[in-house]
């Protein structure tokens, strides 16, 4: 079966896409070719780093990146992890499929380091769900 080629996109590329790349790439092994990227690229984000490292995925590695990397490559599902992706990318000329999940961004939240890590966390659950779902359901074998 040849890799259904997905790419996560969010405003910065720092926790939201760069988590649902991750659990991808992890829990869907080679059914799936995935990357992400962002309208900017801020690097990662250290609370998503340590959020996904509960859940025993390195993303330490991945790299912050924007977007023009791959408007010109095919994909075959394109999904926008926030708002603000979505409406800046609302098309995508090389992908089959777009759809948008939208999760509120952790790194927004304020409060003490156990309150903004909390919000990793919640958010980390939620992709994590989204991507059993919607992808891993759908595409098993």
């Amino acid at each position: 079966m040849t890799p259904l080629r997905v790419l996560f996109l969010c405003t910065h590329n720092s926790a939201r896409s760069q988590m649902a790349e991750g659990f991808l790439r992890d829990l869907g092994g080679d059914r799936f070719e995935v990357a992400s990227a962002g309208t900017e690229a801020r690097g990662l984000n250290p609370l998503a780093v340590q959020a996904m490292a509960e859940e025993g995925i390195d993303i330490s590695l991945q790299e912050s990146k924007t977007l023009d990397r791959y408007t010109s490559e095919p994909f075959d599902l394109v999904i926008t992890v926030c708002d603000e992706a979505n409406e800046a990318c609302p098309y995508f000329p090389n992908a089959k499929e777009r759809r948008h999940w939208s999760f509120p961004d952790p790194s927004a939240v304020q409060g003490d380091d156990e309150t903004r890590f909390a919000a990793f966390r919640v958010v980390r659950d939620a992709v994590r769900e989204r991507i059993e779902r919607e992808l891993l359901a759908v595409r098993a074998g």
